[in-house]
């Protein structure tokens, strides 16, 4: 039997007080790479809570945790609720999560159109949303906490998400073609076309449109444009030798600096400059 071609995992470690991490990255299955964006294992100690801020994106964040208990408080809410393993569906606002100081688990991050297929719900009832596994109806999901904590390292239980997003797969719904031809011109435009012109090309409505991709997607297309849009500056400025803020702000196709404060403010939750200022050494997030 031939040998099995794995992706190579990638080990970020980051020792101080007061706390340390130990993170693992690694990308999907090949045949996995239209669902999900890739896979993160990670072990937490902090002598204090360790409280972080995750920012609106494009993916849809399924954590499987093994260790201690997360609070999670959207920007909408006023106070945490408690959860173990859940989803996190698209939104354009931020969150912070917060544990008490010992957390092990893994992090898959979907694709919008991944999560329709893999996870058996329509996109647009996790938006905006934060929903236990137990409460998604899946038996293998609800057991892979038990499975991947008692495997052996972390290629073997990536090795577990695969087998079981693999099988997923086959069997999950299809996305409508128009809705997976939007989202990449979506993508690849980084947000900046509007919504009439991607109802014209596909022959619909724009109510229509708009109600099919959110179906699928999660978010409408001017909103998701938005936190696309967002993602991309988020990257050129946390990005080694980084743009001024004026500069990345007309390079994302923002009106002015101004507009791009704006959109910081209410997905973020913060100025850029904070936002920048505030993230966390080898690759353990930004700081709450």
């Amino acid at each position: 039997m031939a040998a099995v071609d794995h992706p190579p995992i990638a080990v970020d470690v980051h020792e101080s007080e007061p706390y340390s991490w130990t993170m693992a990255h690694r990308a999907a299955h090949g045949r996995l790479v239209d669902h999900v964006v890739g896979y993160s294992g990670y072990v937490e100690r902090s002598v204090l809570p360790l409280r972080r801020r995750e920012v609106a994106n494009d993916s849809v964040v399924v954590i499987i945790s093994f260790g201690e208990p997360i609070d999670v408080q959207l920007s909408t809410e006023l106070v945490a609720d408690r959860y173990t393993s859940f989803v996190a569906g698209l939104h354009d606002g931020s969150v912070f999560t917060e544990h008490g100081g010992r957390q092990a688990g893994v992090e898959i991050r979907l694709s919008p159109l991944g999560a329709f297929r893999l996870l058996g719900v329509p996109s647009s009832e996790l938006a905006h949303r934060v929903v236990e596994i137990d409460a998604l109806g899946s038996r293998p999901l609800a057991e892979l906490a038990d499975r991947l904590a008692s495997a052996p390292d972390w290629p073997a239980r990536f090795d577990l998400l695969d087998a079981e997003l693999l099988r997923r797969a086959a069997e999950g719904p299809e996305a409508d073609p128009a809705v997976r031809w939007a989202w990449r011109q979506l993508v690849s435009a980084h947000g900046n076309i509007s919504v009439s012109v991607l109802a014209e090309e596909i022959g619909w409505s724009r109510r229509h449109f708009v109600a099919r991709f959110r179906h699928h997607v999660g978010l409408a297309p001017k909103p998701a444009g938005r936190v696309l849009r967002f993602n991309r500056a988020v990257q050129l400025l946390t990005a080694d030798g980084a743009a001024s803020v004026s500069d990345v702000a007309a390079a994302c196709g923002y009106a002015d600096h101004s507009h791009l404060v704006r959109d910081f403010h209410d997905l973020a939750g913060c100025t850029p400059t904070a936002l920048v200022g505030a993230q966390l050494p080898d690759g353990g997030g930004i700081a709450g």
